[in-house]
C-alpha cells in the first residue's frame, strides 16, 4: 500500500486539504496570545498577618515564627521566605512545580488554623493568604499627577473612576492603585485629653455617633405626609471641628479643642514620585493567557476617554510599558523566520536550477510552519521568543522531507516515467525513510519534553512546537509534495535535453561544480593523511571543552529592555520624612541623566528605610548608551548625600520566582525573618 497514492490520484481533495491547513493556521495565528516567554505559573502562596503597634522583633518572634513552624510541615514546600516590619509579617511559600495550587491553599489554611492558638490574642484579624505568581510582572504602569490637588484627591479619582474602567478592558486581570484614600484625620493632643479627662474611646464613640445614618422621622397633617431628612453626615475636616465630644464645667468640649482635624490620607507614611512630582500610580496586570500587545493597545486607546472622565487638573500618563520590548523582540524573531524561509527556498533553487521544482518546497515549507499554529492554539501555547525560535529552527528540518521526496521522484522522471508513475513510485520508496527521519528528529527533543523544573517548563513549549512542525512537515511531504510533483514536473524538464540555461543558472552550475571539485580534493587529502586528521579531531574536541569552560554562562542572555529597577537603602533609624526627602533627591538626580525618559519612585507602605525606583530609558534610537552604560554612569553619582545608597539593575523579560521571593525579604523596613536576627538589622530567608 502506498500512503501517498490516494492524495496523488485526488489532486483537488489534496489541494483543499492543504488550503484548509493554511486557513486554520492563519486563524489560529490571530488567536494566539503574545508574550515574551511561555506562561509558567509557579505555585506560590503569600500569608500575611497584622498586629498594629508591634515592633519588627515582636512580629518575628510571636507571629512569624509560629506560622513558619506550622507552614513548614506542609508537603511539597520548596522555599519559605518571611519578612517582618512594623506591625506586619509576610510569609511567602513556594511549592514544587508539580504541586496543585488549590490543594496547597487548603493545606495552608489548615496550617494557619493549627497555629492560631500560638498567635497573640490582640491580633485584629486572623492571618490571611492569597495565591500569587511571582513571574507575572505588570504590563503597564499609569501615573496621576497634579499641580493643585493632593494625593488623597488623586487617589479617589484613580480608585473610584479609573480603576473600575481599566478593570473592564479586555485582557486586564488586576488593577492595583498605589496610595491611600482621603479620609478625615484626627490627631489628638494627649495634654488636652488629660486636661479635660477624656479618653480615646469617648472620642471614638462621639465620631462614630456623628456619622450614624439613622432615620429622622416623619410628619403627618391631614392628607399630607412629610419625611424628615437632614444632612448630618460629616464629610470634611471642617464638619468635625464643632463636634461635641463631652461636657466639662457646664461647657461643651468640642473635637477642635482636643487636637487637630485635617483632610489627609489613611497612611501618611507613603509617598510616590514621578519625574519629581507627587503621584498616584495604577499598576496593571494582564489576565492569564491574554495578549500583552493587544491589551496594551486597548489601554492606550482608552486613555483619552479616561483622561476626560477625571478632573482636568489631574494629568494621566504612562510611566512604564512592557510592550515595546516585546514588540521589538517578536519582530526580530519573525523577521528571522521569514529570512530563513527565503534563504532555504533560494538554496533549493540554486541546487535544483528548476523553477517548477523550487516552487514545491516553497509551498510545503510555509504550509508546514503555518499548520503548526493550529496545534499551538489547541495546546494553549503563545507566540513568544521560544516558540518562534522553534519555528525558525524547524525551517531547516521541514524542507528535508520535501527535498527527499522531490529528489527521488525527479530520479524516476529522468528514467522516462510519466510524472504520475514517478510520483507513485518515488513516494512509495522514500515514505518509510521520511517517516524514520522525522521520528529520529523528534526523539532528539524527548529529553527536553521530560525535563523538570523551571527550565523544563520554559523549553517544553519549544520542544513541542518543533516536534509538531516536523510532524506536520511529514504529513505535507507525503501528501501535498507528491501531488504537486505529479502535476508540475514534466519529463522533458528533468531529462538530459534541457533548454539552454540562462546566465544565472550557468554561473550557479559552475559554482556548484567548483565546490564539488574542491570537496573531492579535500576529501582525498584527508584520506591520505589519516593520523593528522585524528590529531586535528582531538585538538578540536579539546578546544571545545576549553571554550565550554571559559564561556560565561547564564539563564538568559543580557538584554537591554529599556527599563531599570533600583532600590534606595538608608539606615534603619531614618525617619519617613527624611527618607522621603532622600527619595526626592535621588529621583531628581536620575531624571537629569540624558538617557532617562521617566523616573518613578515609591517609599512607605510597610518599608521605612528603603525606596524603590522604576526608570524608563529613552528608545535606543534616541540614546547612545546601553542600559549597562547608564547603570555605570548612575553608579558614580548614586551617593547624593551621606548615608543612603542607590542600587540599579536591568529589568529582564523573565524574572524567576526565586529572585522575586528573595527580594521580598529585603524590601520591608527592618525586615526580620528569624528570631536570631540581630535587633532587626538584617533580613533572613529560610529555604
Amino acid at each position: 500500500m502506498i500512503p501517498s497514492a490516494p492524495f496523488i490520484r485526488r489532486p483537488v481533495a489534496t489541494t483543499l486539504l492543504t488550503l484548509a491547513i493554511l486557513l486554520a493556521g492563519f486563524i489560529a495565528f490571530r488567536l494566539l496570545p503574545v508574550s515574551p516567554l511561555p506562561q509558567v505559573d509557579f505555585p506560590t502562596i503569600s500569608v500575611s498577618a497584622n498586629l498594629p503597634g508591634a515592633s519588627p522583633e515582636t512580629m518575628a518572634a510571636t507571629v512569624a515564627t509560629p506560622l513558619e513552624r506550622a507552614l513548614g510541615r506542609i508537603a511539597g514546600v520548596s522555599e519559605i521566605t518571611s519578612s517582618s516590619s512594623q506591625g506586619s509579617s509576610r510569609i511567602t511559600l513556594q511549592f514544587d512545580l508539580d504541586r496543585d495550587i488549590d490543594g496547597a491553599a487548603r493545606d495552608v489554611q489548615a496550617a494557619i488554623n493549627a497555629a492560631h492558638a500560638l498567635l497573640p490574642t490582640g491580633m485584629p484579624s486572623n492571618p490571611s493568604y492569597r495565591k500569587v505568581n511571582p513571574a507575572d510582572a505588570p504590563i503597564m504602569i499609569l501615573a496621576l499627577t497634579s499641580d493643585t490637588l493632593s494625593r488623597g484627591q488623586m487617589y479617589d479619582a484613580a480608585d473610584t473612576i479609573l480603576g473600575q474602567k481599566l478593570a473592564q478592558i479586555e485582557g486586564i486581570g488586576q488593577v492595583i492603585v498605589g496610595g491611600g484614600s482621603q479620609p478625615v484625620r484626627v490627631e489628638l493632643n494627649p495634654m488636652q485629653l488629660n486636661q479635660y479627662g477624656i479618653g480615646l474611646e469617648t472620642v471614638r464613640n462621639a465620631i462614630t455617633a456623628t456619622n450614624a445614618n439613622r432615620p429622622k422621622g416623619m410628619l403627618e397633617a391631614g392628607d399630607r405626609h412629610w419625611l424628615v431628612q437632614a444632612n448630618d453626615q460629616a464629610r470634611e475636616a471642617k464638619d468635625y471641628l464643632p463636634l461635641i465630644v463631652s461636657y466639662r464645667n457646664n461647657a461643651a468640649v468640642r473635637l477642635g479643642d482636643l487636637g487637630e482635624v485635617k483632610n489627609a490620607v489613611v497612611d501618611v507614611r507613603n509617598a510616590g514620585l514621578v519625574n519629581g512630582k507627587s503621584a498616584v500610580m495604577l499598576i496593571l496586570f494582564r489576565q492569564p493567557g491574554a495578549n500583552i500587545i493587544a491589551t496594551v493597545d486597548r489601554v492606550r486607546a482608552a486613555l483619552p476617554q479616561l483622561q476626560a472622565s477625571i478632573p482636568q487638573s489631574i494629568h494621566l500618563a504612562v510611566t512604564m510599558d512592557r510592550s515595546p520590548t516585546i514588540r521589538a523582540s517578536l519582530h526580530e524573531v519573525e523577521t528571522s523566520l521569514l529570512l530563513s524561509i527565503a534563504l532555504v527556498i533560494l538554496v533549493v533553487f540554486l541546487f535544483l536550477r528548476n523553477g517548477r521544482a523550487t516552487a514545491i518546497p516553497a509551498i510545503t515549507v510555509p504550509v508546514s510552519l503555518v499548520g503548526t499554529f493550529v496545534v499551538m492554539y489547541l495546546a494553549g501555547f503563545s507566540l513568544n521568543n521560544l516558540s518562534l525560535m522553534a519555528l525558525t529552527v524547524a525551517t531547516g528540518f521541514v524542507v528535508d522531507d520535501t527535498i527527499v521526496v522531490l529528489e527521488n521522484i525527479s530520479r524516476y522522471l529522468e528514467k522516462g516515467l510519466t510524472p504520475r508513475q514517478a510520483a507513485l513510485t518515488g513516494a512509495r520508496e522514500v515514505g518509510f525513510t521520511v517517516l524514520s527521519m522525522s521520528i529520529s528528529l523528534i526523539a532528539v527533543f524527548i529529553p527536553i519534553l521530560l525535563m523538570g523544573g523551571i527550565i523544563g517548563r520554559l523549553f517544553r513549549e519549544f520542544a513541542v512546537t518543533l516536534s509538531v512542525a516536523i510532524m506536520v512537515s511529514l504529513l505535507v511531504s507525503l501528501t501535498t509534495a507528491p501531488m504537486l510533483c505529479s502535476r508540475w514536473l514534466k519529463t522533458r524538464e528533468v531529462s538530459a535535453n534541457l533548454p539552454e540555461p540562462n546566465r544565472l543558472l550557468r554561473l550557479s552550475a559552475r559554482a556548484l561544480d567548483a565546490m564539488q571539485r574542491g570537496y573531492q580534493q579535500s576529501l582525498d587529502w584527508a584520506l591520505r593523511h589519516g593520523p593528522l586528521m585524528m590529531l586535528l579531531l582531538g585538538l578540536t574536541v579539546a578546544l571545545n571543552v576549553y571554550l565550554y569552560i571559559v564561556v560565561p554562562k547564564g539563564f538568559f542572555p543580557q538584554q537591554d529592555t529599556g527599563r531599570l529597577g533600583g532600590m534606595i537603602r538608608a539606615d534603619q533609624s531614618i525617619s519617613f520624612r527624611a527618607m522621603q526627602h532622600k527619595l526626592q533627591r535621588f529621583v531628581d538626580k536620575v531624571s537629569r541623566d540624558p538617557a532617562v525618559d521617566q523616573v518613578a519612585g515609591f517609599t512607605g507602605g510597610g518599608q521605612r528605610n528603603t525606596a524603590n525606583l522604576y526608570v524608563s530609558l529613552k528608545p535606543l534610537s534616541q540614546r547612545k548608551d546601553s542600559a549597562e552604560q547608564v547603570i555605570a554612569r548612575l553608579r558614580k553619582t548614586r551617593r547624593v548625600s551621606r548615608g543612603p545608597r542607590c542600587f540599579c539593575r536591568r529589568c529582564r523579560i523573565f524574572a524567576s520566582a526565586g529572585g522575586k521571593v528573595a527580594r521580598s525579604t529585603s524590601t520591608p523596613c527592618r525586615a526580620i525573618a528569624r528570631r536570631n536576627c540581630a535587633a532587626g538589622r538584617r533580613a533572613c530567608s529560610r529555604r
